[in-house]
């Protein structure tokens, strides 16, 4: 059975991340995350597996670092990906719908990140609840003493940032902690753009 796929945008981003955060490390990391398997988008599971267990336990804080930027790129990509229009359209919306729709946005980058994950979110009153299944970041064969959904929880932020939503997103629940879910917690701060706010 083939895995479901992993998306170039995860790969891309993670291997920017570590660029950034341990650059004299990128060649090791590169054994795994290759220009041809980039490029072709061919990097499986294994790989993607290897590099996080590496980072998990041979880097330290660098993880969250790395995670957390990684994230950041991948919603900056993923909206730069966009046609300008679109992009233009969803500025101009009323803020109640700008962020139920910036929310399917991000629920979608959840998605093309790693097929085999879905985000289902819920908003209420200005606060989405975000759980998370089969979080690529998550699946760990021991229990870890912090959650490693930050790569998401930094995408949301982000992709709210892009278009003047200004957000705090909290990590609730983490399956590599032991959880049942991966339950993300996103305050949408009144409207206002994140550097205001």
């Amino acid at each position: 059975m083939r895995d479901p796929g992993i998306g170039r945008v995860l790969v891309a981003s993670l291997h920017q991340g570590i660029a950034d955060i341990l650059p004299m490390r990128l060649g090791f990391y590169e054994n795994w995350l290759n220009a041809e398997g980039l490029r072709e988008g061919t990097i499986g599971l294994a790989p993607l597996y290897a590099v996080l267990s590496f980072l998990r336990q041979e880097e330290g804080d660098a993880y969250q670092k790395i995670t957390t930027r990684a994230g950041e790129y991948a919603a900056e990509w993923t909206v730069q990906s966009m046609p300008g229009i679109q992009r233009r359209f969803l500025k101009a919306m009323p803020i109640w719908l700008r962020s139920r729709l910036l929310l399917g946005l991000a629920r979608r980058l959840v998605h093309d990140s790693y097929q085999g994950s879905q985000a289902v979110s819920r908003l209420r009153r200005g606060v989405a609840n975000v759980d998370l299944r089969s979080s690529v970041f998550c699946s760990v064969r021991e229990p870890v003493p912090h959650p490693l959904c930050g790569f998401y929880a930094a995408a949301f932020t982000r992709m709210l940032s892009l278009f003047d939503l200004g957000a705090r997103t909290e990590v609730i629940a983490c399956r590599a902690t032991g959880e049942r879910t991966c339950l993300l917690k996103v305050a949408l701060l009144d409207g206002r753009a994140a550097d205001a706010a």
